[in-house]
């Protein structure tokens, strides 16, 4: 059982439960939507970072971490379609931790993200732990009737995500191969007395290149996530998206996702998905596949969506200075289908996944 067995394990024992007619959905979106007032819908959403799994100590600044812990979760909001309004942030640190200024940095790295998108911290937890924890939460508001779901994408729809992709996944790959951010310069030169993580290859540098400049640049894809709060609220006001849910496993496993959930398969083009330019760049020195990078990396956290045919002159062109690309359709048939070279592959979910059975 993986953690995905769990929860749809844990969905059918809640629908044998009594439910409150005040929940429009539950388990089973990027977050709950509560019914709050005739015109307007909450949504809540919550997520966990752990030391050791999400994230590794020794090579996240605590106001990275801080910024990354509020940003997974208005990824979340921003996949209903919502705007995000208040949060709340538990934290579990280990004693040795406390007397350092971890705390402190983390919030440096957490208000400045609140505040741009009129986020107000309004609680949580502190607690003595083995590592660290945090658990992040945050309540959004929605149009009565306008939250986007998982659910209901539609055979004909087309396929868009915004932004680029691969970028997160080649920064944990550089970071496991023994590169740390250098926060002072465009450089990410391994600093003094640090190491690879187990298992990690060594890492080198071309010094007649802006290779540094460019692993820096997908080091922060991955330490300082950025989510697409503004397309979220875009295609929520204006009811333009049919489904959508963010990227957070890999494309694959979340246009799985999406497509179990509405009951329908799609079809994507390898040449229509938007990798990350600095992706290219890096992958072919390290014998990385950008392609694979960008189909089944996590933790891009763009917006992945579907429109029909009609509404997509409506579309905008940039949010925010984002972009978004084309990148399949929706088909009735189950089943995930990648053009690529001529040739039709049956596209296998290889997203991250918590517990999952080794092969």
């Amino acid at each position: 059982m993986n953690e995905f067995d769990f929860i749809r394990q844990l969905r059918e024992l809640t629908h044998s439960r009594r439910r409150s007619s005040r929940i429009i959905k539950g388990i089973g979106d990027d977050a709950t939507l509560i019914r709050e007032h005739v015109d307007r819908d909450l949504v809540v959403t919550t997520d966990l970072l752990v030391e050791g799994t999400d994230f590794h100590r020794e090579v996240t600044p605590a106001h990275l971490l801080g910024h990354k812990a509020l940003a997974v979760s208005l990824s979340d909001i921003a996949a209903m379609g919502a705007r995000p309004r208040w949060s709340m942030v538990s934290l579990g640190l280990p004693k040795e931790t406390w007397t350092t200024g971890f705390k402190e940095s983390f919030f440096e790295g957490y208000f400045p993200l609140a505040d741009s998108y009129g986020v107000e911290l309004v609680g949580g937890d502190i607690s003595e732990s083995k590592e660290i924890i945090i658990d992040s939460i945050i309540i959004g508001e929605v149009s009565s009737g306008s939250a986007i779901l998982r659910s209901t994408a539609q055979d004909g729809d087309q396929i868009y995500v915004t932004g680029k992709l691969g970028g997160a996944a080649a920064g944990l790959k550089l970071i496991e191969m023994g590169a740390r951010l250098n926060q002072e310069a465009g450089g990410s030169r391994p600093e003094a007395g640090t190491e690879p993580l187990a298992g990690a290859t060594g890492l080198h540098y071309d010094e007649e290149t802006n290779e540094a400049e460019t692993i820096n640049r997908l080091l922060r894809r991955q330490l300082q996530t950025q989510p697409r709060v503004g397309w979220g609220i875009v295609m929520g006001e204006e009811q333009l998206a049919t489904s959508m849910i963010d990227i957070s496993d890999g494309l694959s496993s979340d246009l799985q996702h999406l497509c179990e959930e509405s009951h329908v398969g799609a079809t994507i083009s390898a040449e229509f998905i938007p990798m990350d330019e600095d992706v290219r760049t890096i992958c072919g020195r390290r014998a990385l596949d950008p392609l694979s990078l960008a189909l089944h990396g996590g933790e891009d956290f763009e917006l992945l969506f579907t429109v029909r045919s009609e509404n997509v002159p409506r579309l905008p062109k940039r949010v925010d200075g984002i972009q978004i690309s084309r990148i399949g359709e929706i088909k009735a048939e189950a089943g995930l289908w990648l053009h690529e070279n001529d040739r039709i592959w049956q596209l296998r979910p290889q997203g991250f996944t918590h517990f999952a059975t080794q092969s």
